[in-house]
């Protein structure tokens, strides 16, 4: 038997590597089969996906807002917060019984009422104090002043008169303790209101909360610092009793820190939106308050003068020397010093929140030895670097930290940025700096895109609507007329910025990337710019953060925030070392984790700020018709869209790789229609019964061009709004009244012009008389060398008038009462050639007054003829709180949508016009 063969190792071995062989080129025949089908799809991202990101956005928003803004503790009563605690039960109760006394402005017999109820309540907290405190009560009766201390906001070209002024000044210091006397707290509010409203809001919250917080107060011993409660009158006519006490009382030498609680509006969260200079108050606020509210980004609106308004924290600071806290409500800020200020708008807790905050802030600071002693006026030092930066999260806790640290960190945040982007630029080339430039292009076309689509729509309503401003009883309305226009902008914009992107990086790409297919490329280039996109944001933030940081201002912490944040989610998760990798698509953690931390701070302040700025817009026109229609629209449009640019630049890139962009670019304009129809059918009203049109209704007897002892009078009902828009509405309800609307009556109240307004003099002889007509006469004019004139004015019934000085033809003046001065020498300036002279005084207020006027060397008086003279001399205007009948009846045929108006420069029911021409 033959031997069985070996087999050939040789050929099983060639065999196997051949079978080797071959499997591995089928598997990567395969795997070029499966890429190139992979590659023949491009990346998409779903809309869907897009548009559930911006709903989570805007949701979260929304519930960052209602946590930080609407929250409010549990009101208690006295038996739940204990002797010394803050009871909201008893705060809402002295409230109540002070607006029951309706509008109490000074000179009132509401006014006094309102005194006497606050200072027996004084009385009682005196009598119940602890038996080591000791309660003293003061009603402090001030004969007269003058402030033409304030040299900053309303005040500039204007000198405040006052007399007959009174205020409830309590003091609470331990009894054992001599050195208490020397170093006190200030906690200040106003009892008097406008004469428009019983100031529910405004500010008769303030005085309810302090009058609990005196009663908590004087239940607590081992205070080393006095605490003073200042109940006074006169603000709302020009700050005059906060000007008054620091200036007058003795007890205001020891004032080391001041507390002013104020309302612009009814409700909500008191928060502070003033601070300092000395950071001391904050800091200690921050230490202790159970409730934290505060936003410096409101402190830099209210110096920046895009809110016009002025408190009694102006004159602690500029008077007086002090620094402190600023307090206020802002809910409901559609109703300040309007007949709706009205307390079933106070939401519950309200007062609780505050109460509890100052309580604890005062416990804190009278316990204390550190205490500023210094006033600001004594260093003369630059504060600035130690100002405090604060803000508060979700109103349970507070940050606050110095300039100082702020101006290190944004520093090193802006050097880094600057090293990191031209390191970047560098290493990329060509490539990196045409992208580079192009990612500002996209951010700029985004502004532009989304300002304009918004404007549009500020323009075109006027046009359409009945009412110009048609969301200003419901602010949510922005959400549809203006942000979902802008948001429509901002993608149309930033997609454009995208695609030079795509033709940039494509042309640029041509020459490195030849070896790879078209598709691979085009999906390279697209995502690539993506990218770029992404990172635009971090310019957009690295530019605003620049600009805050050289002019300090305290609220950069935001573009600190949204720049380090979403810069760190970048690097964590998407950026690599590796310069020749392949770019992935963003990932959606990406984003939230970089926006987490931003929208968290952020988003609840700036829908906050939307919603003061539409009720604002309801007493926007301080000279009516003076204004387009349209303004209001074009604020409320410019920081809607500069919101949706700063906050949504980040989520917008991820729009430009998403599939069927259709859906998005719908549901923009299905937002948009469907409540600009909303509003066009009246569905969504303009106005409410709670939150109304302002409609003021003044009976004018004007004397004005006339001259004499018998001067012609001229009799009608003046009617005019602060709110946008023609009174074609209310006209509809005076039919009979004679009215006449439109700028062809201008109307001068001395303070400010009317000139859109409606105008009757039918049945305007009753109501008034002649006898109550003021009177101005040059009593001596030195003819020799023609430099001064003397003047006496005769307001006759009046306590309240305002008188303008033409500072062409005047230099100075000085004011005397019975021969005692009033007003020194030293009132020189004005505003548009004019200086106001504001004075308002209780029931025994001089009426009679004489004026030394100091002519100017460039006075055209000895060049003129007579009767040539275009401007007066001077323009005066005296108030009456006093309806007359036609007034009164113009007034109960209002709709219920219409609410009167006032503040310090308003005309009261009855006002009478006069002037003296320059060539008297």
């Amino acid at each position: 038997m033959a031997p069985r063969k070996k087999p050939n190792s040789s050929s099983k071995t060639s065999s196997e590597s051949e079978e080797k062989v071959d499997l591995p080129s089928k598997s990567i025949d395969d795997k070029i089969k499966v890429k190139s089908k992979t590659e023949s799809l491009p990346y998409k991202r779903s809309s869907l996906v897009w548009i559930s990101l911006l709903c989570v956005f805007t949701y979260s928003s929304w519930a960052v807002h209602h946590y930080q803004f609407d929250v409010l503790p549990r009101p208690l009563s006295l038996k739940q917060a204990g002797k010394r605690g803050f009871s909201e039960e008893l705060a809402v109760k002295h409230l109540k019984s002070l607006a029951d006394f309706g509008p109490h402005p000074v000179g009132s017999d509401a006014l006094d009422l309102a005194l006497q109820y606050v200072l027996t309540e004084t009385e009682k907290i005196k009598k119940s104090a602890h038996w080591e405190v000791e309660v003293q009560v003061d009603l402090f009766h001030v004969e007269s002043g003058s402030n033409n201390d304030l040299k900053k906001g309303l005040f500039i070209g204007r000198t405040l008169v006052y007399a007959d002024l009174k205020h409830v000044v309590v003091r609470i210091l331990p009894k054992y303790s001599s050195e208490a006397e020397e170093n006190a707290i200030l906690v200040s509010s106003h009892i008097d209101t406008v004469y428009s409203t019983g100031g529910a809001g405004d500010c008769s919250s303030c005085v309810g909360i302090m009058l609990e917080l005196a009663r908590g107060v004087s239940q607590w011993g081992g205070f080393k610092n006095a605490i003073i409660f200042l109940f006074n009158t006169g603000e709302e006519e020009g700050l005059n009793g906060a000007h008054s006490f620091i200036t007058q009382h003795p007890w205001s030498s020891s004032v080391r820190l001041a507390v002013d609680l104020e309302a612009m509006g009814i409700g909500g969260k008191s928060s502070i939106f003033q601070s300092g200079p000395d950071p001391w108050a904050i800091e200690s606020f921050a230490k202790v308050a159970k409730y934290p509210a505060a936003q410096i980004i409101a402190q830099d609106l209210y110096y920046s003068g895009v809110i016009k308004s002025a408190t009694d924290f102006q004159i602690y600071q500029e008077v007086a020397g002090l620094s402190g806290l600023d307090f206020a409500f802002t809910d409901n800020g559609a109703v300040y010093h309007t007949t709706n200020d009205k307390i079933e708008l106070l939401k519950p807790g309200s007062l609780q929140h505050l109460g509890e905050n100052i309580l604890a802030f005062l416990l804190e600071t009278a316990g204390s030895s550190n205490i500023p002693k210094e006033k600001i006026v004594e260093t003369g030092k630059d504060t600035r670097e130690d100002q405090a930066i604060f803000f508060d999260i979700l109103g349970s806790y507070m940050v606050v930290y110095r300039q100082r640290l702020a101006t290190m960190l944004q520093n090193s945040v802006v050097l880094q940025s600057i090293l990191i982007w031209a390191t970047s630029v560098s290493m990329g080339g060509y490539p990196a700096a045409g992208s580079l430039g192009l990612s500002l292009l996209s951010v700029l076309l985004m502004w532009v895109f989304s300002l304009g689509f918004s404007l549009l729509v500020a323009f075109v309503l006027p046009l359409i609507c009945s009412s110009p401003a048609p969301y200003i009883a419901n602010p949510w309305v922005v959400i549809g007329l203006f942000a979902a226009p802008a948001v429509l902008g901002a993608l149309t914009g930033q997609h454009i910025g995208y695609l030079l992107l795509v033709k940039f990086l494509k042309s640029a790409s041509t020459k490195r990337d030849q070896n790879r297919s078209s598709v691979v490329q085009a999906d390279r280039i697209n995502l690539e710019a993506e990218r770029w996109i992404y990172k635009s944001g971090f310019l957009q933030w690295l530019l605003i953060l620049m600009a805050g940081n050289f002019y300090k201002v305290g609220s950069s912490y935001i573009a600190f925030l949204w720049l380090v944040s979403p810069a760190f989610a970048f690097g964590f998760l998407e950026a690599t070392l590796t310069k020749a990798r392949s770019p992935k698509p963003l990932k959606i953690a990406t984003l939230v984790l970089g926006s987490a931390l931003p929208l968290l701070i952020s988003s609840g302040t700036f829908i906050r700020l939307t919603g003061t700025i539409t009720g604002m817009i309801v007493r926007l026109e301080r000279n009516p018709g003076n204004t387009p229609e349209w303004l209001g629209n074009v604020m409320v449009a410019v920081f809607v869209a500069t919101v949706v640019c700063l906050t949504l630049v980040y989520l917008l890139s991820y729009f430009h790789l998403s599939g069927p962009k259709r859906l998005v670019v719908f549901a923009s304009f299905a937002l948009f229609g469907l409540t600009l129809a909303g509003v066009l059918s009246g569905t969504i009203p303009p106005f409410t019964e709670d939150v109304a049109r302002t409609v003021n209704v003044v009976h004018v007897v004007d004397s004005t061009g006339t001259h004499g002892d018998t001067p012609t009078q001229n009799s009608y009902i003046s009617m005019f709004s602060q709110t946008p828009g023609k009174l074609v509405k209310e006209l509809e309800h005076l039919n009979d009244e004679g009215f006449v609307c439109g700028k062809a009556k201008v109307t001068d109240f001395v303070a400010f012009t009317v000139n859109y307004g409606c105008w009757s003099s039918k049945d305007t002889e009753k109501g008034w008389s002649e006898s109550e007509i003021p009177t101005i006469k040059a009593k001596n004019d030195r003819v020799k060398d023609e430099t001064i004139t003397e003047v006496s004015i005769d307001t006759k019934l009046s306590t309240r008038w305002i008188l303008a000085i033409n500072t062409n033809e005047i230099d100075d003046f000085k004011i005397e009462v019975n021969s005692k001065e009033l007003v020194q020498i030293g009132n020189s300036g004005g505003v548009d050639g004019w200086h106001i002279v504001q004075f308002s005084g209780g029931k025994n207020s001089p009426t009679k007054f004489d004026f030394s006027l100091f002519w100017s060397q460039n006075s055209t008086r000895s060049t003129q003829t007579k009767g040539d003279s275009k401007s007066p001399l001077l323009k005066l205007r005296t108030d009456v709180d006093r309806w007359t009948p036609k007034a009164e009846r113009v007034l109960s045929k209002l709709p219920k949508w219409c609410s009167l108006f006032g503040k310090s420069t308003s005309p009261q029911g009855l006002a009478f016009l006069t002037s003296l021409p320059v060539d008297f």
